[in-house]
């Protein structure tokens, strides 16, 4: 019979390619890129987190308004499935302080090396440098091979893997919107998620603190709120908990314009607890000492209070450090976000994913319309739903042999 085509060599991809093939079907994986997994090579470099061991409601509620569709496909491959498929390519794992979970390695390359391994043994072939251009007149998948060199591939069942619109010299460029809307698939515009955000900051601000992390500092915009490490940039802020609030500010800033995320310095101290260490100050001490001595300001939310409020401020002290605004521009472009909003639309596919224009053709991963908080929710997504691929191709070729 004719092999199983997958297009993208990332998590996704390389997942539905383990099923199909551990099934006994023929399969080949097309990749753009030189090599397999360069995106999730990149994640691994500050330490790989996997997956997450909160309770599975809170867990799937990450997803939000994608949570009801990919419910059944987390269910499928749990949490502690992801756990249970590292051991078995011999990389135990372990929870985090945080919840999050990671390879005892904290690394992304031993993990994939090994799922190379396990592929090849399954006869998976992996092909790089073929960059997917889309179907011929005839149905058949095109490839561009540099060099002015084109292959054309008759597939039994094609998985597009292809990533979203982040990271695009790592081979998540998005170009294959254009082929897919051709053959009239609904498609979602690309935004950046788990991104940075612009601020206007002032010269004495870059000049002091660029580059320096701003600690023990809650971040809140509306009803949502995070509590984790930010970084002062040339262009804004980003970090942690920026990322877990880029969502809800990213479209709230399309709808409306700039927003103000409001910090609060003090996350461990009640306005009452502040307003009684403020009282036991020495009337002498200057503004600067009240932040830091009395409160216990570090140098950069010191000079971020004073950005805000001027070295002349003589407000309320208490309000000021518990809710300091701070106004944000934009959000950063889809070239330094970590994830994206878009691509196709939930109801281009059914309930396998596979397209409801196109029999036989399915999406997985980052390039379905989905998004999610780092922590561990975006590795677990795009390996649950590229397995979910593989088991609707291997249970439909079952049927049909």
């Amino acid at each position: 019979m004719r092999p199983v085509a997958i297009i993208g060599a990332g998590p996704a991809g390389l997942a539905a390619a383990e099923v199909v093939a551990a099934a006994g079907l023929p399969v080949v994986v097309f990749e753009q890129m030189p090599s397999p997994g360069r995106k999730l090579l990149m994640a691994g470099l500050g330490g790989l987190n996997i997956t997450h061991s909160e309770p599975a409601d809170s867990f799937i509620a990450r997803y939000s308004e994608g949570a009801p569709t990919l419910r059944p496909m987390i269910e499928a491959f749990t949490p502690d499935d992801m756990r249970q498929w590292c051991l078995d390519l011999g990389e135990s794992t372990f929870v985090g302080s945080s919840g999050r979970v990671f390879p005892d390695s904290f690394k992304a390359s031993p993990l994939l090396r090994a799922w190379l391994v396990k592929l090849d043994r399954l006869g998976v072939e992996l092909r790089n440098r073929h960059r997917w251009t889309g179907w011929d007149e005839g149905g058949a998948l095109t490839f561009d091979l540099g060099g002015g060199e084109r292959l054309v591939f008759q597939a039994s069942a094609t998985v597009l893997a292809l990533g979203g619109a982040t990271w695009p010299r790592l081979g998540s460029t998005g170009a294959w919107k254009s082929a897919l809307a051709e053959r009239g698939i609904p498609l979602s515009p690309f935004e950046p998620s788990n991104c940075g955000f612009e601020v206007a900051w002032s010269e004495k601000i870059l000049d002091a603190h660029e580059g320096r992390p701003l600690k023990n500092t809650g971040f809140h915009f509306g009803e949502f709120s995070a509590r984790a490490e930010a970084v002062i940039t040339k262009r804004g802020i980003e970090g942690g908990a920026i990322y877990a609030l880029s969502a809800p500010l990213r479209d709230a800033i399309a709808a409306h314009g700039p927003q103000t995320l409001s910090l609060d310095l003090v996350p461990d101290l009640n306005a009452e607890a502040v307003h009684h260490r403020l009282a036991k100050a020495k009337s002498k001490d200057s503004l600067t000492n009240r932040l830091r001595k009395t409160l216990g300001l570090s140098e950069v939310q010191r000079a971020l209070f004073f950005e805000s409020h001027g070295p002349g401020f003589t407000g309320d002290i208490a309000a000021a450090v518990k809710a300091l605004p701070i106004k944000v521009q934009r959000p950063f472009g889809l070239e330094r976000a970590i994830s994206s909003n878009g691509g196709v639309a939930w109801e281009a596919v059914d309930s396998r994913l596979q397209l409801h224009a196109m029999a036989g053709v399915y999406a997985a991963g980052e390039m379905l319309d989905w998004e999610a908080p780092t922590g561990g929710y975006l590795l677990q997504a795009c390996l649950a739903t590229g397995r979910w691929v593989g088991q609707a191709i291997a249970a439909k070729c079952s049927v049909n042999t």
